[in-house]
């Protein structure tokens, strides 16, 4: 059995976002022997637990990053721990070859419908905006081999009951066929 890493990104998940709770809680029963980094909750202050952090990449050979898109990239949050925790000599380099191999899994969220994230109106693919991510697998040796996206949960529709109860479905979609994808490497 594979060990599975699955890294939340976003900063405040237990107040910010209905449809990335609802895919971590749908995810911890779907993929129960998972282990979850909720770096929102363990690092509100930004200031990583270097080591610790970079034991769990080591133990893992999936990583799932869950995060919303926010501008675009990941959240402040995720791109810190990543500049934090990728250092030179663990991760890339000529010694850094603590990630060769690990298969990497993107689960993203988005404000915007996806079809945004298509191309038509934003004018940049998701491929396009998932290139830093695909580098950074590139320089580290890790593979990108999947990634599941959900558009139109924006958090400023979670009081219409409406809204809220489509975006919990749809987060529920999204982790069944997340947990599908992670299975199926």
């Amino acid at each position: 059995m594979a060990n599975i890493l699955i890294v939340s990104g976003h900063p405040d998940l237990a107040h910010d976002s209905v449809a990335n709770v609802t895919i971590r809680q749908a995810l911890q029963e779907k993929l129960p022997e998972a282990e979850f980094d909720d770096l929102g909750t363990l690092y509100p202050d930004y200031q990583f637990d270097v080591a610790s952090e970079q034991q769990k990449l080591e133990r893992a050979d999936i990583i799932v990053f869950q995060y919303p898109v926010f501008w675009y990239h990941f959240p402040a949050l995720l791109q810190k721990w990543m500049e934090d925790v990728f250092l030179r000599g663990f991760s890339h380099g000529s010694t850094g070859d603590k990630l060769k191999g690990k298969k990497v899994v993107v689960s993203l969220t988005t404000g915007a419908p996806a079809a945004f994230y298509e191309g038509a109106e934003a004018g940049f693919p998701l491929q396009i905006l998932l290139a830093p991510l695909e580098a950074t697998c590139n320089l580290t040796q890790m593979k990108l081999v999947g990634q599941v996206l959900t558009g139109d949960v924006s958090y400023a529709s979670r009081n219409d009951a409406a809204a809220k109860a489509s975006m919990i479905e749809r987060a529920r979609a999204h982790a069944s066929q997340l947990a599908e994808l992670v299975r199926s490497i």
